[in-house]
């Protein structure tokens, strides 16, 4: 079965040889995506607002694969601050609440840039 990568511009994905979502099959998984922004903006302060930067990167990496947002089975959220949850969380809803997938909150120790509060990853299922 073909596979079918794409990538999202993330310096780490050729530092550390990943795609940022692969397709195979109906089947699209996106890698844990966290709240870069784009060139010249910093990292968004607030928990929410990083939530929506990392569902904007994976929306489009689905778009990239020929799915959508409606088409998400599951996602998994890493956070640095249970205080945070529901910011996050309503942030998830407006992203994903249509697809009302089987969703996961993890509280991390810490991701790879301090100044990220929280990284996801994403499942897809494209038609029948």
């Amino acid at each position: 079965m073909a596979r079918i990568r794409v990538h999202s511009g993330s310096p780490y994905e050729e530092q550390y040889g990943f795609s940022r979502g692969i397709r195979v099959g109906n089947r699209v998984e996106i890698a844990g995506t966290a709240p870069i922004p784009p060139p010249g903006d910093d990292v968004a302060e607030s928990a929410y607002d990083q939530m929506y930067r990392c569902g904007q990167i994976a929306t489009a990496a689905l778009r990239d694969l020929g799915a959508s947002a409606d088409d998400v089975t599951r996602t998994v959220m890493y956070i640095t601050d249970p205080a945070d949850a529901d910011e996050i969380g309503r942030a998830h809803g407006e992203l994903f609440g249509d697809a009302s997938p089987a969703a996961t909150m993890v509280v991390v120790k810490a991701l790879l840039d301090p100044a990220w509060k929280v990284e996801i990853e994403v499942t897809a299922v494209v038609g029948e």
